[in-house]
Order: C-alpha cells, then sequence, then structure tokens
C-alpha cells in the first residue's frame, strides 16, 4: 500500500495536477475546437452556443461531465498511459503516473475518426452482450 507522501508525490506527475478547468478547455478547444470536442464527448455545453465561461460554469457543477472531460485530457491529448485496475474507479485527478512519464503529442482526431470509433466500439459491445446475454432453458 502506497503512503500519503508517495501518492502526493506521484500526483504532482499527473497533467491535472494544479491545472484550472478554465485552462484545460482552453488548450482542447484552441487544439480541437469545439466540433471536435462535442463529437468526443456528446456533452451540450459543447454542442449548444458553446463558449468557455458557460462551459466551465456546467462543468463545475456536473462530476460526470468534468471528469469525461479530464480523461479525454489525459488520454487522448497528453496520451497518458491508461489507468491500472487500482486506480481506475479514482477521479482522472487522484490519479498517479510514474515519476518523470512525459506527456505525447496530442492524438489526431477528426469527426470522422471519432465517429468511426464510436461505431467500432458500439458493435463491439453490441457482440459482447449478445455473446454474454441469457440463455434460454
Amino acid at each position: 500500500m502506497m503512503t500519503d507522501e508517495e501518492r502526493i508525490e506521484l500526483q504532482q506527475n499527473n497533467p491535472l495536477h494544479g491545472l484550472k478547468l478554465e485552462t484545460l478547455l482552453q488548450e482542447l478547444v484552441d487544439y480541437y475546437g469545439w466540433e471536435i470536442l462535442d463529437t468526443a464527448m456528446r456533452i451540450n455545453c459543447f454542442h449548444t452556443n458553446p463558449s468557455i465561461a458557460s462551459s466551465v460554469k456546467y462543468l463545475k457543477k456536473t462530476a460526470w461531465a468534468r471528469e469525461k472531460l479530464e480523461n479525454f485530457y489525459l488520454y487522448r491529448f497528453k496520451r497518458m498511459p491508461r489507468a491500472s485496475a487500482e486506480e481506475y474507479d479514482l477521479p482522472p485527478r487522484a490519479r498517479t503516473f510514474p515519476h518523470g512519464l512525459k506527456p505525447k503529442e496530442p492524438m489526431e482526431l477528426t469527426v470522422e475518426s471519432i465517429l468511426k470509433s464510436q461505431a467500432k466500439a458500439a458493435s463491439a459491445h453490441k457482440e459482447r452482450s449478445s455473446r454474454g446475454g441469457r440463455q434460454r432453458r
């Protein structure tokens, strides 16, 4: 088990550590734009008259949406390694990364690539569900 001191030291290597939500969102909008953020996350504040101010206000009140955005930032924009099994249920800001691990270049995304990826994931989910469904006796 990790001590609090060790966790804090590792957590400081998390790209979200000390990053304001407004700054995070501005970086994503500057790089990807509202349309890609909307397509990737399906959060209404990115779709209907999006602005940094209104989106930050919504994200501060809505934990699931903020975590979805922070996950996108960590794993698509900063391309950090996926959360370990023990950290999977932690919010993105509480996750740790090994010291010295540097973020990579942002993932190149288009609306088309996101839609294709979502369709592939939905198809895989449907396939798993049909195999794992209840069997009639």
